[in-house]
């Protein structure tokens, strides 16, 4: 079951983790930047840096598979 990651947002864990695997996001600022889904209010920063840290080696692991 999803659950709510970013509350002021309402952005869904699998959505966010969807999002992270088909953009190449590397920190939290860059997605304020690319997909305005946080508004720096910060109560969810440690939840969407974790997902951005897991899909980035999730990244990595594919590029390594080929």
């Amino acid at each position: 079951m999803a659950e709510v990651i970013c509350l002021c947002n309402e952005v869904l864990d699998v959505d966010l983790r969807e999002y992270l695997d088909t953009h190449p996001i590397d920190s939290i600022d860059e997605l304020r930047d690319q997909a305005s889904v946080c508004n720096k209010c910060m109560q969810c920063q440690d939840l969407v840096e974790g997902e951005i840290y897991l899909a980035r080696v999730r990244r990595q692991r594919a590029a390594g598979q080929f």
